[in-house]
């Protein structure tokens, strides 16, 4: 490639292989961004707009209802080895809850068409640090369904924790209700993640665009080519030229 044929881009890169230039490369594509601020921000308002239709017309709410279960009855509550023992069951209890059996029993008495794994997958059974109180969760589309499914592997898992291991039956503590408020989808995350993706994307687009724009628009930019000296400029009528041009132009002319 001849000296008289470089273009921008070529520039750029003889700029940078030589440390020189990069500051100018940055502004230029700063001040490319700072002019695209109403498309980014249109592209940033339409994602946005999108996500929150998405999460209100296509996702399905999930609805969470806990009920809790008491490891010790009240029988053992004044019995200290009782006590000690009952903390150590709890890890053992939530065990019984992966038991098919369990989950057997549960959709039999509810009459309910889900199959093991996915009983699995929406029961969550935890144990807060230093209680012997198991939290029974279950995530369904349907608060009341939510609710029945919770209570009813309390229920179940205190029965069978009482015939199966022979021990005190664990006693429900509290009913789980009915939840009021969904779980999920979060409808504010999502709208602030699509303006976010859609900000970036739509700068990814200018700098892009940017990069890959390889033509010479200016007298700078042809002596910085080809080394040679610009001897005369025919004016153009800038008031036909778009307000990012005429914006840029300025600038060119500030620097020189």
């Amino acid at each position: 490639m001849s000296e008289q044929h470089k273009t921008r881009a070529d520039t750029f890169a003889d700029a940078d292989a030589s440390g020189s230039g990069k500051m100018v490369d940055l502004a230029d594509l700063f001040y490319r961004l700072l002019d695209s601020w109403k498309i980014i921000l249109c592209a940033a308002v339409v994602c946005a707009v999108v996500a929150g239709v998405y999460t209100v017309y296509f996702v399905t709410p999930m609805y969470q209802a806990t009920s809790i279960l008491y490891v010790l009855s009240p029988e053992s509550i004044l019995n200290i080895s009782s006590l000690q023992l009952g903390t150590a069951l709890t890890s053992d209890y939530i065990k019984v809850f992966d038991m098919w059996e369990v989950h057997e029993t549960v959709l039999t008495n509810l009459n309910l068409d889900y199959t093991y794994t996915e009983m699995q997958k929406n029961l969550s059974v935890t144990n807060s640090a230093g209680t012997r109180m198991l939290d029974i969760s279950f995530t369904s589309p349907s608060p009341a369904e939510a609710a029945a499914i919770a209570n009813e592997y309390a229920k179940v898992a205190s029965e069978y924790i009482q015939e199966t291991m022979s021990t005190d039956k664990p006693n429900i503590m509290s009913q789980a209700l009915e939840p009021a408020n969904p779980v999920s989808p979060n409808r504010v995350q999502n709208v602030l993640i699509g303006f976010g993706l859609g900000g970036v994307l739509a700068a990814c687009v200018v700098t892009i665009r940017f990069l890959t724009d390889d033509k010479i628009k200016t007298s700078e930019e042809i002596r910085d080519c080809t080394g040679l000296v610009t001897l005369a400029v025919v004016p153009l009528d800038e008031s036909a030229a778009p307000p990012a041009e005429k914006e840029m132009n300025k600038r060119k002319r500030r620097k020189t």
